[in-house]
């Protein structure tokens, strides 16, 4: 399995795949690394000491959570037990799986995946060529939307040699070309023309009061409307750490879209809460999140208009249950928002 030749062809192939326009997290973004490693060699090699290992990767999202990567790295500082300097290399193509979604600050991971070694031997001038079989784990932490730094291990089975070696690695990478592409907004169907006589907004043949004055607001009958007052309201719940919106708040958030296409001139401020586990200032980011999130479903996906909707994050600073109980902070996981206007 000999991935070295390739390895410069793909890695240009992966980046020129991805959008370098939209810098983001999640499918189709591409994430670039430069990382060490400390191989603990096996006995078997009767080295004099374990190396270290200089490399980088590239990888690509396939979905939000599936990575294909991949790295080369070169041992450095490895000797024999006559002292020689041992070089060697390894190409490694590797499956990763995360945890947690986009954008959350903590994103664990496990690995899986073959690597190709060539590696100086003990005793004489030769290189010894094998395959591995890798497995691993770790974590990415998020600075920003778009560098992370990165630690984990990866047991490393040698299929031609029956023997394992272990591998701890850190890293530092950043990552581009994510996201998903908003809908474009259906074209609402034009307007039936109607005779109107008295400009009301209710065609003749259906209005029961025919010579309304102008300026006064009607009902569906054409005749003067009552005013009254007309209130939705949104109360969306969230996991423990997460800012993902669930399946289940969609159709709440739907119903608040629906209002504010019916009543075009409202505005409302989604308001994101979290309970008090955590530092205040890691709530506030949290809250913000949350808050972001329910926007963007509000917006992208219901088609409420940008300029209408805005987002703040209250952190923990105003709960609504006893962040003591569980149940408490449950309730207090939250995004709030409200729009209210007179009935037409």
């Amino acid at each position: 399995m000999k991935f070295k030749n390739t390895l410069g062809v793909v890695i240009g192939s992966l980046i020129a795949a991805s959008s370098l326009q939209a810098l983001a997290q999640g499918q189709g973004a591409v994430e670039v690394e430069g990382f060490a490693k400390k191989e603990m060699f096996d006995s078997a090699r009767d080295f004099k000491n374990n190396g270290n290992l200089f490399g980088g990767s590239v990888g690509y999202f396939l979905t939000d959570d599936v990575e294909l990567r991949l790295g080369y790295d070169e041992v450095h500082n490895a000797r024999s037990e006559d002292g020689r300097n041992i070089k060697g290399s390894n190409t490694a193509l590797d499956a990763l799986y995360h945890f947690n979604a986009p954008g959350d600050v903590v994103r664990p991971y496990v690995s899986a995946g073959f690597s190709d070694q060539s590696i100086g031997q003990n005793g004489n001038g030769g290189r010894n060529g094998s395959t591995f079989a890798n497995v691993g784990g770790g974590a990415k932490v998020y600075f920003t939307e778009n560098f992370y730094a990165r630690a984990g291990v990866e047991a490393q089975y040698n299929i031609d040699q029956g023997d394992t070696e272990w591998a701890p690695s850190v890293g530092i990478g950043v990552n581009f070309g994510g996201g998903k592409k908003a809908a474009e907004p259906v074209a609402a169907p034009a307007p039936e023309v109607c005779s109107d006589s008295d400009n009301d907004g209710v065609c003749d043949n259906v209005d029961k009061c025919p010579g309304t004055a102008a300026n006064v607001t009607v009902d569906a009958d054409g005749c003067p409307a009552v005013a009254e007052v007309v209130r939705v309201e949104l109360d969306v719940k969230f996991d423990f750490d997460k800012s993902k919106v669930k399946e289940e708040s969609y159709g709440d958030i739907k119903n608040l879209a629906d209002f504010m296409k019916q009543y075009p001139a409202t505005s409302t401020t989604v308001e994101g809460h979290t309970d008090s586990v955590g530092t205040d200032a890691y709530n506030q980011k949290l809250s913000e999140r949350r808050a972001n999130a329910v926007r963007e479903v509000l917006v992208n996906q219901y088609g409420v208009g940008g300029e209408r909707v805005n987002a703040v994050g209250y952190g923990e600073s105003k709960p609504v249950a006893d962040n003591a109980t569980e149940a408490g902070r449950a309730v207090n996981r939250r995004v709030e928002a409200e729009v209210e206007a007179q009935a037409k």
